[in-house]
């Protein structure tokens, strides 16, 4: 896994990563890095303790850049004794196509809609809670939760549209650049579509400002791309917002 998931479940590193964050050496990585696939290709080299073999879990695999890929393709293609790999993701296209030709493929099926409002009031929402912020995360429960834990409730999200396009949403004020850049990118995702006529996927379509033109939103969203690259950087959280949110609000000006 990524180290920055890795951390985020309070899971253990490497005592090599270990030593290189503590040295400050370099920030923790969202990739999976070529360092950590040598050494779970040494690891699967070893002869195991029992006679059930091992099993690999890549996740997410698309997170593996080029070099972590064509490391693990040998070994993916000819696995050392009883040993199997398994590759979870959510974008399979994002793998090269060499690792998808070594693997057999099986697509998982998203809850339906009751069984996952079900689940969200199981884990303490409201239903209102649940199904707007189920809708906000695009169909993804787990997802839709963490929003809600974030402080991102039906409420909050509802009124996201119109604080935005004023220039003003201090809900998103406190949250990671990461998690405002994704608010940004479903809102001018919504904006698009209504702008060419299409339902929005992640806001209510009352909950939308009147659309702008087509050719500023398309441009926003380039922009939004192109801010994707380097939305962890360590920039200045207040200049980083009052830059998106000054441009977001030109954007969705008519």
């Amino acid at each position: 896994m990524p180290e920055t998931d890795l951390m985020s479940l309070s899971w253990p590193l490497s005592e090599k990563a270990l030593k290189d964050l503590e040295d400050k050496k370099r920030k923790p990585s969202r990739e999976i890095r070529v360092d950590a696939m040598r050494e779970m290709l040494a690891f699967t080299q070893t002869t195991a303790a029992s006679p059930h073999g091992k099993v690999v879990l890549i996740y997410p695999a698309e997170r593996m850049n080029i070099f972590t890929a064509n490391t693990l393709l040998k070994t993916l293609e000819e696995p050392p004794g009883p040993t199997r790999f398994i590759l979870a993701c959510q974008a399979a296209h994002d793998l090269l196509p060499t690792v998808r030709s070594r693997c057999q493929q099986y697509a998982m099926q998203w809850p339906e809609v009751s069984q996952a409002i079900t689940w969200l009031v199981g884990q303490g929402l409201a239903k209102q809670d649940a199904e707007v912020m189920f809708k906000a995360a695009g169909g993804r429960p787990e997802e839709a939760l963490w929003m809600f834990n974030a402080g991102l409730t039906a409420q909050v999200w509802r009124a996201l549209p119109a604080q935005i396009t004023r220039g003003d949403a201090p809900a998103l004020a406190e949250q990671p650049a990461t998690r405002v850049l994704d608010c940004l990118q479903k809102l001018c995702h919504d904006m698009l579509c209504q702008a060419v006529g299409a339902p929005p996927r992640f806001f209510a379509a009352q909950d939308l400002p009147k659309a702008s033109s087509f050719q500023k939103l398309s441009n926003w969203s380039r922009e939004l791309m192109q801010a994707a690259k380097t939305a962890d950087h360590p920039y200045h959280a207040g200049l980083l917002w009052d830059a998106w949110c000054s441009r977001a609000r030109r954007a969705l000006t008519p």
